[in-house]
């Protein structure tokens, strides 16, 4: 068994030419063939397949006059391989194709019923940069953990780190069990949850009892996703408070959305990093702005 340590150098000194020199093998079939795929001599590919197997302290392939195989431990070895080559791969694309792609984060419910019309009408406002949504469940939609370009959040992000500029507004929402007796009502005001139990999501929800008097706080239980957050609520076991674009983005059997009259909205930004902005950021701003003006 290693340890912590051990492991750390033992990862720091695997190359990802060995790995590729397994693969290689595998997928030819032979390591004469692998050579030739590889653009390297035979004795080469011997000599890199020995090297991983002297690292990794385990034997990776039985090789016969007539064919190659993997061993257990190989096949296991083999699969985390094609991942590691496949994200470097992606890496390699990612520094190296003059910014084609935009990622837009986004944690709950991206941009509502624009969502749907900002996505159609970008190819045509920007054809040379590809457009992607990615949904993660962090408070900065993914910005700070390097998983998108530029991201839609309803809180405002780290001045120290981020740039933002507001879309748009939205109103709120309360959420409730379709059999509830709010069910019937067409709005609620802020003042009447006070009676019940409100379901927060803590890490990236938009709701907070600062809403509230203190003398009129509700009780509060948690939450930290979308999907449990709903299924909570339709349970009858919570209401929840949530911005407009969760009303058109998850509609749900056994849950109806009302509006709270006296509410205050809330604001849609679009953020990014200060030292690392998207050549397409701008556009992303202009479309979004005018889809959320045009309603």
């Amino acid at each position: 068994m290693h340890d912590t340590r051990e492991l750390y150098a033992l990862v720091m000194t695997l190359e990802l030419r060995q790995l590729r020199c397994l693969v290689a093998i595998v997928d030819a079939g032979t390591f004469t063939d692998a050579a030739i795929d590889l653009g390297i001599s035979q004795a080469a590919v011997s000599r890199t397949l020995a090297a991983l197997e002297t690292e990794l302290g385990v034997r990776l392939l039985r090789r016969t006059a007539r064919e190659v195989t993997l061993t257990a431990t190989g096949a296991r070895v083999l699969s985390h391989a094609r991942q590691v080559l496949a994200g470097a791969a992606e890496l390699v694309r990612e520094t190296t194709t003059g910014h084609t792609r935009l990622r837009v984060g986004y944690a709950w419910s991206a941009m509502g019923r624009h969502t749907l019309a900002f996505q159609r009408r970008w190819p045509a406002l920007r054809p040379d940069t590809e457009l992607h949504l990615v949904r993660t469940n962090s408070a900065t939609g993914g910005l700070a953990e390097g998983a998108c370009d530029v991201a839609v959040v309803r809180t405002p992000p780290d001045e120290r780190r981020f740039d933002s500029v507001i879309i748009g507004l939205e109103r709120r929402f309360c959420a409730i069990a379709a059999d509830d007796v709010w069910a019937r009502r067409r709005s609620l005001r802020l003042a009447e949850i006070s009676e019940r139990t409100l379901l927060v999501d803590r890490r990236t929800g938009t709701t907070t009892t600062d809403l509230w008097p203190p003398q009129a706080v509700p009780a509060v239980e948690y939450t930290n996703d979308i999907d449990d957050w709903l299924g909570v609520i339709a349970a009858g076991n919570a209401i929840g408070v949530t911005a407009e674009a969760t009303v058109a983005q998850y509609p749900r059997p056994g849950v109806v959305y009302r509006p709270l009259r006296d509410a205050p909205p809330i604001a849609v930004r679009l953020a990014w990093w200060h030292d690392d902005p998207h050549p397409a950021t701008p556009a992303a701003v202009e479309l979004l702005t005018a889809l959320y003006r045009d309603t």
